[in-house]
C-alpha cells in the first residue's frame, strides 16, 4: 500500500534529482506583509518574531498603521463547519500531513516538462528518470512509509489537483502504459485507484479538500 503511494510521488516528481533534499518540504508560508520589513542592522536573533508597524505622530497622538490580511469570511465558516466534527479534523490533518508532497509533485512535473522538452533521445529520457526515482527513493522513502491509508488516497487526489494529471496519467507519461496498467493494478489490490479525479464540484470530500487547501495557500490556518 505504501509502496504505491511512494511509486506516485517518485514518477510525478520525476526531476527531483536536480538540487531537491528532504528539508525542502516545507511549501506553506505564512505571507508577509509590506509592515514586516526588517532593519538592515538586525541580527538574525534580531529577526526572529520581529514585527515592525508604520504609524505616524498627529499632535500628541500617535496613530498606528495595522495591514490586516483578508479573510474570506463564507471560506472561513465553510473551514469552521468542516471542523466542527471528528472526522472533519482528522481530515484536516491527514491534508496538511500530504499537501507538501502533492504540491512537490506538480512543481516537479512543470521542471519535468521543461527539462524534457529539448531531450529527442529514448534512452537519455530513461537515464534522467531512472537518476530521479533513485534519488527520491533514497530522500522520502521512510517519509512516506509513514501515510496512512487515508492520507495515501488524500495524496492521490491532490497529484491530479496539483499536475492536472491523474496518478495514471503522470505514471503512464513517464513510464509507459505498461508500467501504469502494472501500478494500477497493484493499487487496487490495496484499495487506491490511480485513476481518481480531483471534482470539488461533484465530490463533497474534494470540496472540503479544496477549502482546506485553499486556506493553506492563503496562510490562513
Amino acid at each position: 500500500m505504501k509502496k504505491i503511494v511512494l511509486a506516485i510521488l517518485l514518477l510525478a516528481s520525476a526531476t527531483a534529482f536536480s538540487q531537491t533534499s528532504a528539508k525542502k518540504l516545507s511549501f506553506i508560508k505564512k505571507k508577509h506583509t509590506p509592515h514586516q520589513e526588517v532593519a538592515q542592522n538586525s541580527t538574525p536573533s534580531d529577526m526572529q518574531n520581529l514585527n515592525v508597524v508604520y504609524g505616524r505622530i498627529d499632535g500628541r497622538d500617535t496613530l498606528l498603521y495595522v495591514y490586516l490580511p483578508e479573510v474570506d469570511i463564507d471560506l472561513m465558516s465553510r473551514y469552521y463547519e468542516i471542523t466542527g466534527t471528528r472526522q472533519g479534523r482528522r481530515l484536516v490533518s491527514n491534508v496538511r500531513r500530504v499537501y507538501p508532497y502533492a504540491k512537490l509533485a506538480g512543481n516537479k512535473m512543470k521542471e519535468f516538462d521543461q527539462q524534457l522538452a529539448n531531450i529527442q533521445s529514448d534512452a537519455e529520457r530513461r537515464r534522467m528518470m531512472k537518476e530521479a526515482e533513485d534519488q527520491i527513493t533514497a530522500e522520502y522513502t521512510e517519509e512516506l512509509k509513514k501515510l496512512t491509508f487515508s492520507q495515501g488516497a488524500i495524496l492521490i487526489r491532490l497529484i491530479d489537483r496539483e499536475t492536472g494529471s491523474t496518478s495514471y496519467q503522470v505514471v503512464r507519461e513517464l513510464r509507459g502504459r505498461l508500467r501504469a496498467f502494472f501500478y494500477q493494478g497493484f493499487a487496487r489490490i490495496w484499495g487506491y485507484n490511480l485513476k481518481t479525479e480531483y471534482n470539488p464540484q461533484l465530490n463533497p470530500e474534494d470540496d472540503e479538500i479544496e477549502t482546506i487547501v485553499t486556506l493553506l495557500e492563503r496562510g490562513q490556518i
